[in-house]
């Protein structure tokens, strides 16, 4: 599921080295941005002065290389160029091996970000870096999402922050073989926020790792979806996802923080749970095209889950046309706040060694500091996997 070469795409795409001849170009306003842009190809480093810029950028077609990527940068990512206003911030379309780092988007009525492969869904956009970008306030109502990223392969997102949105934080469509990592999501009051993370219309082999969580978030990270058929990548596919993994991230509140939804085949695990609002998990199905199979083959392990029986009834949602037989539970520590003893979990199949009861003792959730500080809790959630 989680092969060598999908753990080191990041590594990689960090370390791949740059050619001497790099172009470094210097922006400080829209009509110099956008002239960069134009003429930008291999090997091309844009850096963007800080200041307030015109939202609304649009490039097609920048092909880098491997080893002569095209760069548009912030100059200075402690002080970062916003984009501000208008439908999107910036869409990028049929692209290849580009990055974009250290920029802020703010208030767009559509998406903040918006990636896809223009339509051509034999030749997806690939080779991306989204990195330092902090996206706000999108929306704030309906689907309109932070990040939207549609047939893009082997991209990471990483060190992101997006605080308020409409739809999705990062909606992913049709990606294949990419990586979310150290990211946080923080929903907000007067959003609509469906789901964190999104991996739907035939998405596989994604990680969202080492991200954090909070606020009133529907589903913080929606394994799968709904789709319309005729945007799945590639076409005839029959599963929303697969291969998703889900660990070492930290969620807090939220109505539930993992949905699988007709998935077929799904990790999460050595994640921390702290006082989900409704439910822990949901098994559901949108799609019930013919030929889809059922959401199944979901595996949730090695987790911490502090939560409180005031606010959790029903542990996992269980909707119709789904295998939740097919789930396999084993080794997560279940730990209820206002009753101990009412710890243990009703869940769709029998747990594998389950721990049940046990005060995991966290350090300081109310900073956003799960460390266990109980000998037993330390081999489960974020900090066993931080550890590993």
């Amino acid at each position: 599921m989680y092969n060598t070469y999908f753990a080191w795409i990041p590594v990689l795409l960090a370390l791949a080295p740059v050619f001497a001849d790099e172009l470094a170009v210097e922006v400080s306003d829209d009509a110099s941005l956008r002239t960069a842009l134009r003429s930008a190809g291999p090997g091309t480093r844009i850096r963007i002065a800080a200041g307030h810029y015109r939202p609304g950028v649009y490039a097609a077609n920048l092909k880098g290389t491997e080893r002569r990527p095209i760069v548009i940068e912030g100059a200075d990512e402690n002080n970062p160029p916003t984009f501000e206003g208008g439908n999107e911030a910036w869409h990028f379309s049929d692209c290849a091996y580009l990055t974009l780092r250290n920029i802020a988007v703010k208030g767009q009525r559509s998406n903040g970000i918006n990636v896809d492969d223009g339509g051509s869904y034999d030749t997806p956009t690939h080779n991306v870096v989204l990195e330092k970008i902090r996206v706000a306030d999108i929306g704030p109502q309906g689907n309109h999402d932070g990040i939207k990223l549609s047939g893009v392969d082997d991209f990471v997102v990483r060190h992101c922050s997006i605080e308020g949105w409409g739809g999705q934080a990062v909606d992913m469509v049709g990606c294949h073989r990419g990586v979310i990592e150290r990211c946080t999501f923080a929903g907000k009051p007067g959003f609509s926020q469906s789901a964190g993370p999104q991996t739907k219309g035939g998405s596989r082999d994604i990680a969202i790792r080492g991200c954090r969580f909070s606020g009133p978030v529907a589903r913080a990270v929606n394994v799968g979806g709904s789709t319309g058929l005729p945007y799945f990548r590639p076409k005839g596919t029959l599963y929303e996802a697969k291969d998703i993994v889900v660990e070492g991230c930290a969620f807090a509140g939220g109505e539930a923080p993992i949905a699988y939804v007709g998935v077929h085949g799904a990790t999460v695990r050595y994640n921390t749970f702290y006082r989900p609002e409704k439910w822990v998990l949901r098994i559901l199905q949108e799609t019930t095209e013919q030929g889809f199979a059922p959401c199944r083959r979901g595996r949730f392990e090695h987790n911490l889950i502090v939560f409180r029986r005031s606010d959790v009834g029903v542990f996992v949602n269980i909707g119709p046309n789904t295998a939740p037989e097919t789930f396999t539970f084993a080794e997560n520590l279940w730990f209820c706040e206002d009753r101990p003893t009412a710890s243990k979990p009703d869940l769709p199949v029998p747990e594998v060694r389950g721990v049940y009861g046990v005060d995991p003792r966290l350090t300081d959730p109310a900073k956003n500091d799960f460390r266990p500080r109980s000998p037993v809790a330390v081999k489960f959630g974020v900090g066993a996997w931080t550890s590993k």
